[in-house]
């Protein structure tokens, strides 16, 4: 038996080939230290993710990208360069029991001590959004790991996307919602005070997080969703496939994207938004 691959993971280690948890912990500050954990605490460093006094709700999917970020949270707290607290949270939309046994052994297995609550999301999904799951799904997880977290006292509440992530979700903006909009490191909750949404693995490449979750012996999940199981074509995937190809002719085309979005001229575009408010170049065409 060889266990249930994740999106990108179809090279799985067995259950007698598992390495120990201290050196896959080890690992991430040597064999990963230039790929993934040196990005991970640039992030934290550059954004200003984590502070003293912080308490950070993780929040735990299964998938391989959630279950890096669990360790590397264990590892910095370990390191107690910085003074903080922190909360391993699953938010069970629904799980098949085996499908969240798995979920339950990898977090064992990785020593995560996960808090799992019920949501429900699963059934909401297919009965309310049968046509759009996964923008649904995203947005009640988001809001019930945002409940649970202020619910044990936490300030911050991460999320597992990384460097790829942000590159496609820009990439959906230009070609499929007519803007240019990215996904942020960090932002404020809008419906949840005092409470902050940050993505620690911002400048980790997704390559790098199959490479450590293969290697490592974990068994990532995929989204496990029946519902969006019955719906063929992904336009994230699309994007992803794209994004490919076009790398074949430009190989810097990913570095290019991700720093279009620090690199915005606001002298060289038609027209922006403000904290609500919208406006264009010719507001300000006769000041120059």
């Amino acid at each position: 038996m060889t266990g249930i691959a994740g999106k990108g993971c179809d090279i799985l280690v067995p259950f007698n080939e598992r390495k120990p948890v201290e050196e896959i912990e080890r690992s991430l500050t040597t064999t990963y230290r230039s790929k993934i954990w040196s990005k991970f605490i640039k992030a934290i460093k550059q954004y200003e993710l984590v502070k003293d006094g912080d308490k950070v709700a993780i929040g735990v999917s299964g998938g391989k990208d959630s279950m890096l970020m669990a360790k590397l949270f264990q590892r910095l707290q370990k390191n107690r360069q910085i003074d903080f607290e922190i909360e391993f949270l699953l938010a069970d939309p629904g799980y098949h029991p085996d499908i969240k046994k798995l979920m339950l052994d990898n977090c064992e297995y990785l020593e995560i001590p996960i808090k799992v609550f019920n949501s429900g999301i699963f059934e909401v999904v297919d009965r309310i959004a049968k046509d759009y799951p996964c923008y649904m799904c995203a947005r009640m997880r988001r809001g019930a790991l945002y409940s649970k977290a202020k619910e044990l006292g936490c300030n911050k509440l991460a999320l597992g996307h990384h460097y790829n992530d942000v590159i496609e979700t820009t990439m959906l903006n230009v070609l499929y919602s007519g803007n240019f909009k990215t996904m942020l490191p960090k932002l404020k909750a809008t419906n949840f005070e005092n409470m902050e949404l940050i993505r620690p693995l911002y400048y980790i490449e997704e390559e790098h997080i199959e490479r450590f979750t293969q290697k490592s012996g974990i068994w990532p999940l995929n989204c496990a969703c029946m519902v969006a199981a019955k719906k063929i074509g992904n336009k994230r995937y699309e994007i992803k496939e794209m994004i490919k190809e076009f790398k074949k002719k430009f190989p810097d085309v990913e570095k290019s994207i991700f720093k279009a979005a620090e690199n915005v001229n606001l002298d060289a575009i038609l027209g922006w938004q403000k904290n609500g408010e919208k406006y264009s170049y010719l507001d300000f065409y006769d000041e120059e």
